[in-house]
Formats: C-alpha cells, structure tokens, sequence
C-alpha cells in the first residue's frame, strides 16, 4: 500500500512547502497553488531540506529549522570579488543590480553588485540567502515509488 511509503530514495515526492526568514518573513510557498514533485535526490531540494522529510509519508507535516550551513551555506568573505569600474561596458550600475558572469569554466554565475566608486565595482557571489537560519513547513501530499530507468537488454 503505498500510503504507508516513506520519503527516500527511490521516491517521487508530491509537497507543500514554505521556507522563511526566522523572522517569519516568507521567502517562498507552495501552499496557495500547486504542490511541488520532485524524485529524491534529484538535486531539487538543498540537503538540508532533503533530510528533513526523510521517512515522512503522504499526510504527515512538519516545521523544522534549517541552520545557514545546511541551507544556502554559510556566508563566505572570499566570495566578494572587487573589479575595476573599466572592466564594465557603459552601462548604468547601482548597487543592488544582479549580473551574470562566466566562471572558470563558463558556466554562468550570478552577483550582485554591493558596492561601487568611480575606480571599483564590488560584487557579491554568495547566493542572496548565504548564513541566514531558516524555516522550512512541509505538508507531504504524495510518496511514490520512482526506480531510476534502467536499460534492458534482449538477448536473441
């Protein structure tokens, strides 16, 4: 009976959720629409969030802090980057404004410009929510089992 499967591997999880600020501000929720699917370790889900649900099964609900480290990470210093004001086309900056760039190995990458003069450009790679504790409510709606496809041979 599959009411009685449990949040791991090999599932597709069908969720409710709401992340916020401990402060109760409210990053983000499923609640009023639709419910997010996603199969366990896909990547869909931060670690920290992952382990939370496991073992949960379709009805349960839970409220669980998420520490920085197993949320968006702790905020790194080596993260803020400082460029010559030069380096940036004519364009209009003001702090605030997110701009990608290339990392080494081209791979897009967001920042947020944090500061500037007429000389530097300070701009900030940690992700907007870096060392801030969180909150994450959880009301799972469904648990499925989802075997990762697996090629089948014919022998003749």
């Amino acid at each position: 009976m599959t009411d009685d499967l449990r949040v791991g591997p090999q599932t597709r999880v069908t969720l409710h959720f709401a992340v916020r600020l401990m402060d109760g501000t409210e990053l983000d929720s499923t609640f009023d629409g639709n419910p997010a699917t996603f199969a366990w370790g896909d990547g869909s889900l931060l670690p920290g969030f992952e382990k939370a649900i496991l073992g949960l099964r379709a009805g349960d609900k839970r409220s669980v802090f998420i520490d920085a480290e197993s949320g968006f990470g702790e905020y790194n210093e080596q993260n803020v980057q400082h460029f010559k004001r030069a380096t940036f086309a004519a364009e209009e900056l003001e702090p605030g404004t997110v701009m990608n760039f290339a990392d080494a190995a081209g791979a897009e990458l967001p920042g947020v410009v944090t500061g500037l003069d007429q000389d530097w450009v300070t701009v900030d790679f940690n992700h907007p929510l870096a060392g801030r504790e969180l909150t994450f409510q959880v009301e799972i709606v469904a648990v499925e089992h989802d075997a990762p496809e697996q090629a089948v041979k014919f022998s003749s």
